[in-house]
């Protein structure tokens, strides 16, 4: 595969990535403020299937396609731009994965709040600020990333990496 095949499906990938988790967080943090329990748990379903179907797939292929053109151009991974982005990569990551958990704890909340036409209990609560507050540092991670993508052939920008 040319690298720029690669480079265009990494792009891509990245859209859907970051599209998807900013959409699925957006609905979610709506759904919840709402308060109305059928809702929330709804929502709740369809952002852990939207993390399943989306999500999952692009996040492992965005560091699989980013380091095969790193090899194609013959860069070392300790460029600072590579460097810094894999770092906020993985930083991310270690954020979204007990989001994950989250997502799908709260769901079955949820749905059982549904069933038993019940109040969501305080631990959803306490779910949903954690949820929230790992979503920051991710967000922030990914926009870093997102921008090193864009400005790292641009002179002069790399010395705001280095």
């Amino acid at each position: 595969m040319s690298y720029t095949a690669i480079k265009t499906l990494h792009i891509l990938s990245m859209v859907l990535l970051f599209g998807t988790g900013l959409g699925s967080a957006f609905y979610k943090w709506m759904a919840d403020r709402s308060g109305n329990v059928a809702h929330i748990a709804i929502t709740n379903r369809h952002v852990v299937l939207a993390d399943w179907i989306f999500t999952t797939p692009t996040v492992i292929f965005q560091p699989i396609s980013g380091l095969w053109m790193v090899y194609l151009l013959g860069l070392p991974l300790t460029t600072p731009w590579i460097a810094a982005s894999l770092f906020l990569f993985f930083l991310a990551g270690a954020c979204w994965l007990p989001v994950v958990w989250l997502q799908m704890r709260m769901h079955k909340i949820a749905a059982l709040a549904v069933v038993e036409a019940t109040p969501l209990p305080d631990i959803y609560w306490k779910m949903a600020r954690w949820w929230f507050w790992l979503g920051v540092p991710a967000f922030i991670a990914m926009v870093l990333v997102v921008t090193m993508m864009v400005f790292k052939n641009i002179p002069g920008v790399e010395s705001w990496i280095a």
